[in-house]
Formats: C-alpha cells, sequence, structure tokens
C-alpha cells in the first residue's frame, strides 16, 4: 500500500521542520505558477493540506464558468470562420479560383486565430482562478502533444485545449479514449489517414511509446496490430467520425489477447500492463517534485492509480501533501520552464497584464517553449535542457525587460522598450518577516528577495544588491534596477 512508502506519506509540521513561506511558495510555484505575498498567507493560514484542497477545488471532466465565458474570441477575426459547417457554407457554389482565394484568407485568419488562442491561454494562466488545473493542462500539452505549426485549424487546437483542462485532475482511462477521438490529434499523428487498405501505425506507436507505456514495454508487431484496430477512427470537422468500411474487423493479436479488438480494447489491455500506471506516475512525480524519484516511490504511486481505477486526483494529491515533495531534493531545485519563468514573473512582480502577446511569443519561442507548438511529438523535454547559452541570455533579458528594463537585439529584432513597473515602492509586510518600517536599504532587499525568490539568498549577493540601492531605497529608478538584478540571478532561475 503507499501509505507504507515512507516519503508518499503526508508531510506534518513540526517544530524543528515547520510550514513556513518556504513552504507554502514552493507549492504555490509547482502547483500553480507562483505565489503573491497575500497568497503565500493563505496557504500558510490553511496549512499544507487544506491547501492542497483549496488548489484542487476545480471540476473533473466539466466545464467551468469560466471556461463557459472566457473564450478566445476567434470569432471577431475577420474572415474566421466560427466552425467547419460555416467554412463549407463559406466555400459553396465558389469557383476553383475563388476557393483558392478563400483558403489563402482563411489561412491568415487561422494564424491571427492561433496567436488569440495563445494569448487566451496565458492569461488562463495568469490570472485564472484555478492555476493548478491550468498547471496540469500544460503538463497534459507536452504529454498527449499536438502542434498548431501541424495543425492548420485554430479551433481545434482551442478544443484539444479544453480537453486537456476537463480531464486534467479526471480518469486517465477515459482520457485516452478522448485524445484517441480528438480531431487534432488524429491529424497529428495521421490516424485520420489510417485504413484497413494501407494502416498508419503513428498513432499506434505513440501511445504505446509516449502516452503510457514508455520504450521497451511493446514489440512492432503490437503497434502493427493496434494500428489495425484504431483503423477508421477519423474526425469530420470538429466531431470525431468512425468509418466502418474503414475499419479492420479481422482478428488481431495484442499482448496476448486474440479478437475482433478496436482501440478501446487497445487501450484497456495497455492500461492492464504492469509498465503503464508506473509510467504516468512517474511523470507526474518528476513535474511537481523532483527528478529521478526513487524506484520504490514509482511503484507505490502506481499501486495506487491502479487502487483508484484511474483516478488522477487521489495520486495529484498525494504528491503534493507527500514528505517528498517538502523535501530538500524538491524544494528549490527544478529550473523553471520558460512559460513557467514568464508566467511566474508577471504574477510576482505585480503586473496588472501580460505584455504583448507577439513580444512574449517571440521571447517564449528563443527560449524554447511555445504554448501550442511543442518541437515535436515528444513535447518539451525541460529540465537542464532549458538552459544553454543562448536562452539563457533571453531568460535574463526578457524578465528584466519585464521588470522595467530595455531589452537588446535578438535574433527576432528588437523585443520591446520596456514596461513600466507597476509596484512602485518596497512592498509592505507578509513575505518571510515583519518589516521595520525604517525603510532602509536592507530591508527593501530581503522584502524584494523574499518576493520574488522566496528562499534564503547568500549575505554576499545581498549586498552587492544593497549597494545598487545607494542608500536610496525610495528612489524608483534604484530600485527597479535591484530588482533587475534580482530576476538576473541563478536563483531566479530556480523554483
Amino acid at each position: 500500500m503507499v501509505k507504507m512508502y515512507p516519503l508518499l506519506m503526508p508531510y506534518k509540521a513540526t517544530s524543528e521542520d515547520p510550514f513556513d513561506h518556504i513552504k507554502a511558495a514552493h507549492l504555490l510555484n509547482r502547483a500553480g505558477f507562483g505565489g503573491k505575498p497575500e497568497e503565500i498567507e493563505k496557504v500558510l493560514d490553511l496549512g499544507p493540506e487544506k491547501a492542497v484542497d483549496w488548489l484542487m477545488d476545480f471540476p473533473d471532466a466539466g466545464v467551468d464558468e469560466q471556461t463557459q465565458t472566457d473564450v478566445p474570441d476567434l470569432s471577431s477575426l475577420e474572415g474566421y470562420p466560427k466552425n467547419f459547417a460555416e467554412i463549407r457554407q463559406m466555400t459553396k457554389g465558389k469557383t476553383p479560383e475563388e476557393r483558392k482565394e478563400f483558403q489563402k484568407k482563411l489561412m491568415a485568419a487561422n494564424r491571427d486565430a492561433i496567436l488569440q488562442t495563445v494569448k487566451w491561454w496565458m492569461n488562463r494562466m495568469t490570472f485564472g482562478p484555478t492555476p493548478l488545473q491550468e498547471k496540469l493542462t500544460l503538463f497534459w500539452h507536452g504529454h498527449f502533444t499536438s502542434s498548431a505549426r501541424d495543425e492548420k485549424a485554430a479551433i481545434l487546437m482551442w478544443n484539444q485545449n479544453e480537453l486537456l483542462r476537463r480531464n486534467a485532475a479526471g480518469n486517465f482511462r477515459d482520457f485516452v479514449r478522448q485524445i484517441s477521438r480528438d480531431p487534432a490529434m488524429l491529424d497529428f499523428l495521421n490516424n485520420a489517414q489510417n485504413r484497413k487498405e494501407h494502416p498508419n501505425e503513428n498513432y499506434a506507436r505513440e501511445l504505446m511509446e509516449l502516452f503510457t507505456l514508455g520504450i521497451g514495454n511493446y514489440t512492432e508487431n503490437d503497434i502493427k496490430q493496434a494500428a489495425r484496430a484504431f483503423t477508421g477512427w477519423a474526425h469530420d470537422g470538429d466531431e470525431f467520425l468512425f468509418r466502418k468500411f474503414e475499419h479492420d474487423e479481422g482478428e488481431k493479436v495484442f499482448f496476448g489477447r486474440r479478437g475482433n479488438l478496436n482501440g478501446d480494447d487497445i487501450i484497456d489491455i495497455i492500461l492492464a500492463h504492469p509498465a503503464c500506471a508506473k509510467y504516468i506516475t512517474g511523470k507526474l512525480f518528476k513535474y511537481f517534485a523532483y527528478e529521478d524519484p526513487e524506484p520504490q516511490l514509482v511503484e507505490a504511486l502506481g499501486q495506487q492509480l491502479h487502487e483508484n481505477n484511474w483516478n488522477l486526483r487521489p495520486i495529484i494529491r498525494t504528491i503534493l501533501t507527500s514528505k517528498a515533495f517538502y523535501s530538500k531534493t524538491a524544494i528549490g531545485t527544478q529550473i523553471k520552464s520558460p512559460i513557467q519563468l514568464v508566467v511566474g514573473s508577471i504574477r510576482l512582480l505585480g503586473l496588472e497584464k501580460s505584455p504583448d502577446a507577439r513580444v512574449l511569443g517571440n521571447a517564449l519561442n528563443q527560449m524554447g517553449q511555445v504554448p501550442l507548438a511543442p518541437p515535436n511529438v515528444k513535447g518539451w523535454p525541460g529540465g537542464r535542457l532549458w538552459i544553454n547559452t543562448s536562452t539563457l541570455f533571453v531568460r535574463y533579458n526578457t524578465i528584466s525587460w519585464m521588470a522595467g528594463g530595455s531589452m537588446p537585439a535578438l535574433a527576432g529584432g528588437k523585443i520591446g522598450k520596456g514596461i513600466s513597473l507597476l509596484v512602485r515602492k518596497v512592498p509592505s509586510g507578509g513575505t518571510h518577516f515583519e518589516p521595520k518600517g525604517d525603510g532602509s536599504p536592507e530591508e527593501a532587499v530581503d522584502e524584494w528577495l523574499w518576493r520574488l525568490v522566496q528562499r534564503p539568498v547568500e549575505e554576499s549577493r545581498k549586498q552587492i544588491l544593497v549597494e545598487v540601492i545607494d542608500g536610496k531605497p525610495q528612489s524608483e529608478e534604484k530600485l527597479r534596477k535591484m530588482i533587475q538584478l534580482i530576476v538576473s540571478m541563478p536563483e531566479y532561475q530556480l523554483c
């Protein structure tokens, strides 16, 4: 049983190991995109378990009120249709030349629609009411990967994003069944072209290699048999379509099971494989806690997923309340992804709105992570691979620019002239210590370090920041330079 593995037992605060501001900020960083002072205080008041319950207070497999009202307004873009039925109506009766011209306009409108969808999702991650749901949506976007670079319909990418959100903490079996029917996924991995005369193996291969089992847990023949089971799975516009006459009704042999298997049968057989639950829970643990988890820990989480009939919510709660999650191995050891870096900085700097979407898109592209555009079906590699000499330069300069600095010319041109910092004075109270109220440079440095880095920093580094203020903590220019130095520190790249 999971409860017998020590590192997965719930963390309990003690006098020697209290639930403090560092741990509260850690929870908000990993289960979201960073905590503001008032949010850290709320988590401290709730305690570790009730705080996780608060963060997990979003619906399973349903559309919440925020989703119903806050959607990317694609219909406002000139020339972009609301759905595929409208596309058919708009092309009806047109000559070949008129159709060609319509397609050009549609492609241009679709590019704008993709940008609008990215902007909408970035705003949800930054300002939305359910940060853990959005953090999970980002995780699943890198797991069940599709890309707007290949999918030419923005509406399908948005529909898939909503599918990921609805199932983010739901039932994994249902999730795999739904993603296997998703039009954007059917296009991305070519299953819409999977017919009994010419089986396409792309989806069957990635279903096992990346989505459920991992390399080494299947054979090439398993891929061939699974591909036959998914023949005829296609879509008509934004609706799943089963083409019965293109489905292979013959006998298949998959993982020792024999029969006229269909795609759902294949999914059920895969989920019964002993590697599946460990593969999924291991990825979730690495995402929230730390790399290279103990094999016994992953085994225990996989067992829990089985015991909970593939419901993900108990697994996520176990991870976020565990001793392992609050261990020294976890806190302050994760390199921020570009999206985590940008979204978290908007929040921690107290900006009331996101900078221009195209500007941020350019920066995110150079840092290596653009929403709706993973590099390939494997998603983003993450970890240490986020950092190299090129991306580090962009990371430092982008966040410094967001803190009010100027941005040097980059490969994509000048990224912007800077944005005013909306927090113009030393923050008051609530972030690690009660201020003396003397307005000293030391106090200003301490407050901003605990607001932005949220972990202890060496005294030598703090002294450099004090010197930058130069005895003038009320000077907006000095304060801004000090903050820009903080967001350029190596410590700021970690959470």
